[in-house]
């Protein structure tokens, strides 16, 4: 017998883990942004939170199977914003990302990572055979690889590296072969010499300076560097909330957005940046959780594409931090400010609690 979802279902704990995220967050921008020209950016961010939550409530009363079934109009659509980006974009720092509406900014990439975990959900759902053939393996690479290269070309390295882990976990959960895993390795490592040369000369700085950010101190590894000490200087348990030195004294770059994990640990500490950590982790055992009784095999699909695109942030964006990953501006998802990040994430948790609630639905 059918039942209507009810808000009874849903998942209420991993909101309030997302939302004490999002609160520390919050703090953390307020103090990394005091006495500076961004006092004030933590409203800002409370007001986008307050608007994800809204969202993501309206989306978890669409069914996500209407969803699926109308998602190539998602993608043709984010194609063609990925293309105003290019065409009507405002050019910052020479790259072209984002589209001015109204007074804000908005980052059609970061939309475009959710209607790709979409499509590559709807795509292999709708497989019939059990083993992944070279032909499916293309056109699921094709999928991804079009918006991949056009952010590229904005140049955005960051953002269009966080396509990869939603292909990796569509191609895992559609029975990748061994075989062709090899092959993808072995192409990919072929064309690793043409893909640095496409690369901008800052891009290829980024990727190499994290390895010895001592050979240009004051140039491509001064990030890394003061990161690096911002983290250190924290110790087991902080110099107290407003009372990093690293920060407030604008040695620590952009501490409100790439590097707030370094703002925050060096304020709070080992203690703090662990217990952060930890709440990550939970997040995504929750997620990982929900993705075992999702309906059917299009929802799981859907939900561990989620969890690989916040798995990929955490990783990057904390091993940048600590040096062992290069510089590439990927956000730390619900704690660095920007309207579009929490956006796509609160985005994303609707679509998952939108899969939850309809687990008993028949």
């Amino acid at each position: 017998m059918a039942r209507y979802v009810s808000f009874r279902d849903f998942d209420w704990l991993l909101l309030g883990f997302v939302l004490l995220i999002c609160g520390i967050g919050v703090t953390e921008i307020y103090s990394a942004t005091l006495h500076t020209k961004f006092a004030g950016a933590h409203i800002k961010q409370i007001y986008w939170i307050l608007g994800g939550v809204v969202v993501m409530f309206a989306v978890s009363l669409v069914n996500y199977q209407a969803m699926l079934e109308q998602v190539h109009w998602m993608y043709i659509a984010s194609i063609a914003s990925l293309v105003s980006v290019l065409v009507f974009g405002q050019k910052y720092l020479g790259a072209r990302r984002w589209v001015k509406i109204g007074g804000n900014h908005f980052q059609p990439s970061e939309w475009v990572k959710l209607i790709l975990i979409l499509a590559v959900a709807r795509y292999f759902a709708d497989m019939r055979q059990k083993e992944l053939s070279w032909p499916d393996f293309i056109k699921a690479g094709m999928i991804v690889g079009v918006p991949m290269l056009m952010v590229l070309a904005q140049p955005d390295l960051g953002t269009c590296l966080t396509y990869l882990p939603i292909a990796v976990m569509g191609l895992f959960l559609g029975e990748l072969r061994l075989k062709q895993a090899l092959t993808v390795l072995l192409l990919a490592g072929l064309m690793l010499p043409i893909g640095w040369r496409v690369l901008k000369p800052y891009q290829r700085e980024r990727l190499t300076s994290f390895m010895n950010p001592d050979a240009d101190k004051q140039g491509s590894g001064y990030q890394v560097i003061q990161s690096q000490i911002a983290v250190g200087s924290g110790g087991i348990w902080g110099k107290g909330t407003a009372k990093g030195t690293q920060t407030h004294l604008a040695y620590l770059p952009v501490p409100q957005t790439d590097f707030i994990f370094a703002a925050f640990s060096e304020e709070h500490g080992f203690v703090g940046a662990l217990g952060v950590l930890l709440l990550y982790f939970i997040v995504l055992m929750r997620l990982t959780q929900n993705a075992q009784t999702a309906p059917d095999r299009a929802g799981t699909f859907v939900v561990m594409g989620v969890v690989a695109v916040l798995s990929f942030h955490i990783l990057v964006n904390v091993g940048m931090v600590v040096g062992f990953m290069p510089v590439t501006g990927i956000p730390l998802p619900l704690m660095s400010y920007g309207g579009s990040s929490v956006l796509f994430m609160f985005l994303a948790l609707g679509i998952v609690m939108n899969i939850r609630m309809r687990r008993f639905v028949n």
